[in-house]
């Protein structure tokens, strides 16, 4: 056999060695925990799929917790149980920075690398954010907007008391500020309560329906609210935009009830976010209390964005399409 004939059997033989043998680099004992703010949300049920798919490509153990409703306190329990299970990373997305802050602070300081997902806790010693720029998608939806409205109307938003759901509406409002004839009427906060959107804008087209031309969703649920209502009440001069990808939200487009929605990357976040905890075990900084954010030289990022793509009913099926391939 040749010199160069014999190199090319070790570097063959090499590769095959260490695509068998590469995952047993994880301990049997390597195991992470993902933490919602509301488990029974679709959304976190497709995030839920991508960080099963992670602990499976990875074979570690990964679990995955928080509350059956929106309640902070109740995430704030989820997280310090899973603390105390001592795992070897936390991936959280934050309902409140002002409850959780604390806590996240004091895992990093016991040793458990905490990375945020979705919702940040941007002045907790966390070690990154992975998620939506949601400004960004903010932007996306009001330029949407504008388009729809043809540069004019009045527009009622629903939110919630969150930095990311913040961001958005920050988003929306310089992206209509081009407009001066389109204007922002109300902004009504949910407080996770699906129920508020309903009943809001039943009474809203009930008494005032020639003053508001369209209902801005920024989080899952309102979005199949608004729309019931409007369909009830047999209501489609009223432009509706939504957020996320709930089978319900889609339903909607497809009718013609929602114009759009903003398609965030649960599924990829939490992907994603394992594979940087499963790294972090086994290359591990020198310090995690460290100010990462802020050093040049840092091995880690401090945010990664997911991604966001807006859904009409041109791009609804092609969507479809792409999310059963994917077995969500």
């Amino acid at each position: 056999m040749s010199r160069q004939r014999h190199l090319g059997s070790l570097l063959i033989i090499g590769t095959l060695l260490i695509v068998t043998f590469g995952c047993g680099r994880h301990d049997s004992d390597e195991k992470y925990v993902l933490v919602s703010d509301n488990v029974q949300l679709p959304y976190w049920q497709e995030a839920k799929a991508g960080f099963m798919h992670g602990s499976d490509q990875l074979r570690v153990q990964a679990k995955f917790v928080g509350p059956d409703t929106y309640d902070p306190k109740a995430e704030l329990k989820a997280f310090q149980d899973a603390v105390a299970q001592k795992p070897s990373g936390i991936l959280i997305s934050v309902a409140d920075p002002a409850v959780l802050t604390f806590d996240i602070d004091k895992a990093v300081a016991s040793g458990i690398p905490v990375i945020t997902i979705d919702a940040d806790a941007p002045v907790s010693k966390r070690l990154l954010f992975v998620g939506t720029n949601n400004y960004q998608a903010g932007l996306l939806g009001g330029k949407r907007l504008a388009e729809e409205l043809k540069d004019k109307g009045n527009v009622v938003f629903f939110t919630m008391g969150q930095a990311n759901l913040a961001e958005r509406l920050r988003g929306y409002r310089e992206a209509l500020g081009r407009f001066p004839d389109i204007h922002v009427v109300r902004v009504v906060d949910i407080a996770g309560d699906p129920r508020v959107a309903f009943d809001t804008t039943d009474q809203i087209i009930g008494k005032e329906r020639d003053k508001v031309n369209a209902f801005v969703c920024l989080e899952a649920q309102a979005g199949r609210e608004v729309a019931t209502v409007l369909n009830n009440r047999n209501v489609k001069d009223k432009v509706v935009m939504a957020m996320d990808t709930d089978t319900d939200t889609l339903d909607w487009i497809d009718k013609g009830m929602i114009a759009a929605t903003i398609a965030q990357k649960p599924y990829t976040m939490s992907l994603v976010g394992l594979h940087i905890l499963d790294d972090l075990y086994h290359n591990k900084l020198s310090r995690l209390d460290a100010d990462w954010a802020n050093d040049p030289f840092a091995p880690i990022p401090a945010f990664v964005d997911t991604g966001t793509a807006l859904i009409d009913k041109k791009n609804l099926q092609t969507f479809r399409d792409a999310a059963k391939k994917a077995g969500k």
